[in-house]
Parts: C-alpha cells; sequence; structure tokens
C-alpha cells in the first residue's frame, strides 16, 4: 500500500530460485522504466530454503552522468510536471506486465481460479492443484489486460492474498466480480489446510502439539546485554527498548523492556516521555540502545536530547557488532564490511563532543560497577550516557578458555545464578545447578549471583 502511494512498482517471489530470479529482473525494469522497485518477502520466504540455480553475471555498461535538474531536483515546480511523467510510466509498466514471464496464467480446471502471488500460490497449488490460478510475480501495478483474461476463463474468481486486501481492491475497482476476504481472514499467515477448510470444506483436526518443552527465543548464552538488563531489572526500572537481539529483554525471565518503535525510538522515546510528563518521571526510566542501532538512527535523537536540554539516563549496549542481522562491522568497530581498518567512532569522544558532560564506559559484565552507575545517574538532574561495554559471545574477540563451574558442596539450591534465564545452567531434580560446558563462555555473571561461592571461575 505505500508503494502504491509512492508509485513504485513491487515484485513479491513465491520461493528462493524466484527471490533471485526477481531481483536480477528488478534491476532490468528499473533500467528501463527509471523507476525504483521494491521486492517484498515476507517471513515465510524468508525463513524457507531451496535449491536456486545460478545464471552467469552480466556485465552492464556504466552510464554517463546526465545534468537534469528538472528531473533530479524536486522543487515543487518540477514536481508538478515530474508526476505527469510518473503516472504515464506506471501506466506504461502495467500495461507491458501482462507481457511479463513473472505473470502467469496457469489454466487448468476452470471451475474454480485463483489470483494469488508470494507464498500464498504454494498453498493453493498444494491444497487445489487441479484448479487455475494467476500468479502474479508483480503485485503493482496490477496487469489489468491479464487479469480481466483470467476471469473471463474461470466461473468463480478468488483472491488469496495474506493481510490486507490489495489486489481484492484493485481487481473490485476494475468491475471484476470476485471472493476474498469475507472467506478469508486479515490477520496472520495462511496454510493449504485454510484453503482446503474454506474452499474445499474439509473438517481439519487440529494436531496435538508434541510434549516437549517450549523453545522461546533468549539471549545467547554469556551475552553481555543479559548482564546489563539483571541490573536494569534488580534497580526495578522501565526501560524503552530499541531494535536489535537485546529486544528479547521484552521475554521472560528478563521482561524489562517495555517499548519497542523502531531503529533509534528508544532515545526519542525516553525524551518524549520526559517532556510529556516533566523530567521528574524520567528518574524510574532509561533507554537501552545497541552499539550499531545507535550509529544508525541512535545519533539524530541523542543530539536533539541535548539541544533540547533533555535529562534522562540513555545506556548504549556496545557488543562490538551488528548482532542481530549476521554480525556485521559498523562504525564504532574499527573496520568496514570489507574487512579493511579504519578509525572507530569512539562514543565517550562523540558524546562529550556532542555536549553531554556525564558519559561513562563501564564493562557489561560487571554488576557491581553497572549497578552504581545506573543507580547513580537514572536519579541525577542531567543528560547522561553510560557505555555497557563487552563483546557479543559469538564474536572472536569473546573467545576464551575460561569457564564457570558448579561448587555442589557451597550450593544452597537457593536458584539465584538461574534467574537471569542464562541457557548453559540447568536445575538438577535435588535443585542443585548443572553449567553446560560447551556454552559457558565465562562471563561470570552466574558466579557474582552467587552468593554462597558455589560457582566458580577456571581457566
Amino acid at each position: 500500500m505505500v508503494s502504491r502511494a509512492a508509485q513504485i512498482p513491487v515484485l513479491e517471489p513465491s520461493d528462493s530460485q524466484e527471490a533471485k530470479d526477481f531481483t536480477k529482473f528488478a534491476y532490468e525494469i528499473s533500467e528501463k522504466y527509471d523507476k525504483p522497485v521494491v521486492i517484498r518477502t515476507t517471513t515465510r520466504l524468508a525463513h524457507s530454503q531451496g535449491v536456486v540455480e545460478l545464471c552467469p553475471r552480466e556485465e552492464v555498461p556504466d552510464k554517463e552522468y546526465e545534468k537534469n535538474i528538472a528531473k533530479n531536483v524536486m522543487l515543487p515546480a518540477n514536481a508538478i510536471r515530474r508526476h505527469v511523467i510518473v503516472e504515464q510510466m506506471m501506466d506504461k509498466l502495467a500495461e507491458d506486465a501482462a507481457l511479463f514471464s513473472i505473470n502467469r496464467m496457469e489454466i487448468r480446471d476452470t471451475k474454480i481460479g485463483f489470483i494469488t502471488s508470494g507464498i500464498p500460490y504454494t498453498y493453493v497449488r498444494e491444497a487445489l492443484p487441479e484448479a487455475s490460478v494467476l500468479k502474479l510475480g508483480m503485485v503493482h501495478p496490477l496487469p489489468r489486460k491479464l487479469i480481466e483474461e483470467f476471469a473471463s476463463k474461470v466461473d468463480r474468481l478468488i483472491i488469496f492474498e495474506e493481510l490486507m486486501p490489495v489486489i481484492e481492491e484493485q481487481v473490485r475497482a476494475f468491475g471484476i466480480p470476485c471472493e476474498g476476504k469475507e472467506l478469508f481472514t486479515k490477520l496472520g499467515e495462511y496454510s493449504a489446510n485454510m484453503l482446503r477448510e474454506k474452499i474445499l470444506g474439509e473438517e481439519i483436526k487440529a494436531v496435538p502439539a508434541a510434549d516437549i518443552p517450549a523453545r522461546p527465543p533468549i539471549l545467547c548464552p554469556g551475552c553481555p546485554h543479559r548482564s546489563t538488563f539483571w541490573v536494569l531489572k534488580k534497580l526495578k526500572l522501565h526501560v524503552a527498548g530499541d531494535i536489535g537481539c537485546y529486544t528479547l529483554g521484552a521475554v521472560a525471565p528478563l521482561q524489562v523492556i517495555e517499548t519497542c518503535l523502531c531503529m533509534g525510538a528508544s532515545i526519542s522515546s525516553l525524551h518524549g516521555m520526559g517532556k510529556a510528563k516533566g523530567e521528574e518521571y524520567l528518574k524510574d526510566w532509561v533507554c537501552v540502545i545497541g552499539d550499531s542501532t545507535f550509529m544508525h538512527t541512535g545519533v539524530n535523537s541523542l543530539i536533539n536530547m541535548v539541544y533540547n536540554q533533555s535529562t534522562g539516563t540513555v545506556i548504549i549496549l556496545d557488543n562490538r557488532i551488528t548482532g542481530m542481522t549476521g554480525h556485521q562491522d559498523n562504525p564504532a568497530t574499527g573496520k568496514t564490511l570489507m574487512g579493511d581498518i579504519v578509525p572507530a567512532i569512539d562514543f565517550e569522544k562523540f558524546c562529550h563532543g556532542i555536549g553531554i558532560d556525564h558519559v561513562y564506559t563501564v564493562n557489561a559484565y560487571d554488576q557491581a560497577a553497572l549497578t552504581e552507575v545506573v543507580k547513580r545517574e537514572v536519579k541525577a538532574d542531567h543528560l547522561s550516557v553510560i557505555v555497557a561495554k563487552a563483546p557479543c559471545a559469538l564474536i572472536p574477540e569473546a573467545k576464551t578458555t575460561k569457564k564457570c563451574v558448579p561448587v555442589p558442596e557451597n550450593c544452597v539450591h537457593c536458584g539465584a545464578c538461574t534467574k537471569p534465564g542464562c541457557p548453559a545452567l540447568s536445575k538438577n531434580e535435588d535443585g542443585s545447578i548443572s553449567i553446560d560446558p560447551t556454552q559457558c563462555n565465562g562471563c561470570t555473571l552466574c558466579m557474582q549471583l552467587c552468593r554462597f561461592n558455589a560457582i566458580r571461575e577456571v581457566q
């Protein structure tokens, strides 16, 4: 729907092969029709896998730059004239789309026909293999002529698309009778069983869940964020969160992250709370943001706090990497994505440079030091930044031979060491604990929480 408003074509692949092929095709139509192109992916597609056949790499000649202010500078007068060209190009694209190979009719039994795209196409083929299908690889703009032709060939036309009725509304606007959301929900993911139930009238019996323990997402063993979050939980602070693997601080047993909107919003949320409810309100709040997220969109929010003379406590979770998306470097790690050594952004110097006087770097694993600085700063009448620094447990920088091991004779079975939820720890039937040496990276959080010397560190 956003792409419709922006007049940007959208391609939606159904499997891994199409994801590759559509990307190449997107570049081709982008050049031909002078437009950016969106490739829409969904969770189910991103989590799927399949064999992908590659093709030879094509070398495309570089284009010379041509000065064109009327096209490239969107002053109001230019934009008005350019809008005409944008509409003309979208009309041309919609007309040509009827001939694109990524949009295809599969005529089989004409009693029923489906218009669908993406992963839902695979559900149609599984549940109703004899049904006719118009598979749309381009979901915007829609190939009207192809849709009209397909609709004329089938007795019953059904639009099978997840979430909002984007295709359905346009097909109805073409004056074509069809069925859609009156049969299916706007909520969640679809399935082949949904089609069997709604179209074939089959009674689908729920398969009982396997009698195995649930495995919810959780921070990795030895994750420095767990140590930081435990301090915040212990101090009973509210936490404005951000996008990253540290968002898992919202789930049990930590449950400290209370807001998560978009990248960089933790700082601006804290800022807004202070302005809306008064600075005193923030003495029960902090915000957290990862090092790479801070570099991406946290910087501007922090500058806004300085500019507006706000108070509050910002905690940068500096784990020396971009963790959630696969361990990419960022401007704070001192390396480019190609591995070149470059100057690393120094958080303390940066914060001092924009006018913040109270900046502290603390070892994220040091419970005592972190507790002291957070407890002090959250009650202060100034803006402060705490850099909770320790490398992600999964990167080479964090490799260590140190491990934590139980000392059974000292254990009183209080369970304090297991409360932060480290997966390396487990309780035995008698209430004592075991530590999996293959998972433990010697972060010592459990050891620091034990008051009875029932855990020790070994080399």
